[in-house]
């Protein structure tokens, strides 16, 4: 079962991960919510802040009730990635839960996950980038 998809700006500021992607004939929407401290319990952890600015390329997350810190990569491995999809080869519209745990396909970092009819693989890689290939060779006169 999911988690309530975000509706407000409220709920976005909740989330570590969001993206909404058109893959040829499909569609994923992929949201990840922030967890609680798991020392005290009272807060969200976030990327630290300098005054009002959140370091964005920060190495870690911490708790602003406790200051408790946790590595960036060993936190959002800890995390669940909600999808909302609908298959582009099959066109099936479903829904998974998967750890929030980017690994390396073709070169490129990209949550992976398959359609719960069809059994194709779908990626949802970082922005902007593509999945790398074999390049094609022209073909010669």
């Amino acid at each position: 079962m999911l988690e309530k998809k975000p509706e407000s700006e409220e709920d976005m500021e909740k989330l570590v991960y969001f993206t909404k992607r058109r893959l040829d004939s499909g569609s994923v929407f992929t949201y990840v919510y922030r967890q609680k401290c798991p020392k005290c319990g009272k807060a969200l952890m976030g990327k630290p802040r300098e005054g009002e600015k959140v370091k964005i390329r920060a190495k870690e997350y911490v708790c602003p009730s406790c200051n408790y810190s946790a590595e960036k990569k060993e936190y959002e491995e800890s995390l669940k990635a909600n999808i909302d999809y609908a298959c582009p080869k099959c066109r099936y519209h479903g829904e998974i839960q998967i750890p929030y745990k980017r690994k390396k396909i073709k070169g490129v970092d990209a949550l992976k996950f398959e359609c719960e009819k069809c059994r194709a693989e779908i990626l949802v890689t970082k922005k902007m980038k593509e999945v790398k290939g074999k390049k094609e060779v022209p073909e010669e006169f």
